[in-house]
């Protein structure tokens, strides 16, 4: 019986995950998995050494409050590694904590496969050396990722983007009718999603913003309804708490939901998110959207120095236009960003906007990703002549 133990540190990287262990108890029914994790790969039957709740926060400067629970569970996981010796690490996404964990397993001769690896093509690009010396084999995700790795001396598997299979039973967009009365929505209004964000931090910087511009909307036309969408690792007591001291007028209507992020989507005319996953999530499901962000002005002013890409939001990369608006730092102005997500809720500018999403979601392969990445975990963990 092989053991495998997968590291997962963030929300949505823990989705690919459990979707990876299901794939890979369909190959190998008796895979004894262990890792870094949360709910989804419960499910899916990994046994949780960590819970990636911990890791819930990102930045440069905004990890040091939680450096404790961080600190805890890379020990913990650490003794895994080491006492348990699997056949194999896979890694998923989250490079400042994966990265650093694939060198202990390096150390421990244990092969080391990278899902969804580092985005060294947007920043920090002296990563790469880093990748290709501690793992033995990666699994990418977008088509061009394959040219950027050519150089490293490692394999480079192209398998395809997991949210189309996660999604696939969602990508025909029908009318949100449904899916607002399935949440208990309002059929009549207008609807936004407000998408803060998976980490606690995200939550604390874009969340007054994002209320703010929901007020502002509601200025400009009050009919609007506003859903909020929570990740599971947030708690909804610091939602809650933020929203009170938004001091929202009483007749704008919002509506908190958490846990089923796809269909506050797909119950939206539109979105406002913070960069990230979810903005590629909502691209693959039609979802016009408008991207703004805050952070500590410190990590910006770094960022800025450090992010080599024309663009913060996934899918314009993916498409190569701006096919969505991004307001970030300064520019993230609650008025202008309550004009943008007005536009989109009817007109031309939603209109050009769906096409755009249309051909991103083209050039996200057409499924299988999980799949892929398990037959290849499988050949590493038993051997070619084995599996």
């Amino acid at each position: 019986m092989s053991s495998i133990l997968i590291s997962a540190g963030d929300a949505s990287g823990e989705l690919h995950a459990a979707a990876l262990a299901e794939e890979l108890r369909a190959v190998d029914p008796e895979v004894r998995l262990r890792g870094l994790g949360g709910p989804a790969m419960e499910k899916a039957g990994v046994s949780l050494v960590a819970h990636q709740e911990a890791l819930a926060v990102g930045g440069l400067l905004e990890v040091l409050r939680d450096l404790g629970r961080i600190v805890g569970t890379w020990f913990s996981m650490v003794r895994a590694l080491r006492d348990e010796r699997p056949d194999l690490l896979v890694l998923v996404d989250s490079p400042d904590f994966n990265i650093p964990f694939a060198r202990r397993a390096k150390r421990l001769g244990i092969p080391v496969l990278y899902f969804i690896t580092p985005q060294v093509w947007a920043w920090r690009r002296g990563r790469m050396k880093k990748v290709a010396r501690r793992v033995d084999r990666m699994a990418v995700i977008f088509p061009f990722e394959r040219d950027i790795w050519a150089d490293a001396p490692v394999p480079v598997d192209f398998v395809g983007h997991p949210l189309v299979d996660r999604l696939s039973d969602l990508l025909e967009r029908p009318e949100p009718g449904p899916a607002r009365a399935e949440l208990g929505l309002d059929p009549d209004r207008p609807l936004v999603a407000l998408l803060p964000g998976s980490r606690r931090n995200e939550v604390r910087s874009s969340l007054p913003m994002q209320l703010q511009a929901a007020a502002a909307l509601h200025v400009r036309d009050p009919r609007v309804a506003f859903v909020l969408a929570l990740a599971p690792s947030i708690q909804a007591a610091q939602v809650e708490a933020l929203i009170a001291a938004a001091d929202l007028s009483p007749d704008l209507r919002l509506d908190v939901r958490s846990g089923v992020t796809y269909d506050v989507l797909r119950a939206s005319d539109a979105a406002l998110s913070k960069p990230g996953t979810i903005t590629v999530e909502a691209a693959l499901l039609g979802t016009p959207m408008v991207v703004a962000a805050r952070v500590n002005s410190l990590t910006a002013f770094i960022a800025r120095r450090v992010v080599d890409v024309p663009s913060f939001t996934m899918p314009n990369l993916i498409a190569g236009e701006p096919v969505i608006p991004e307001y970030l730092q300064e520019d993230a102005e609650p008025v202008r960003i309550a004009e943008a997500v007005a536009e989109l809720l009817s007109g031309e500018a939603r209109a050009r906007q769906v096409d755009g999403l249309e051909r991103v979601r083209a050039r996200l392969g057409s499924g299988g990703a999980a799949r892929k990445a398990a037959q290849i975990a499988k050949e590493m963990a038993l051997g070619p002549a084995r599996s």
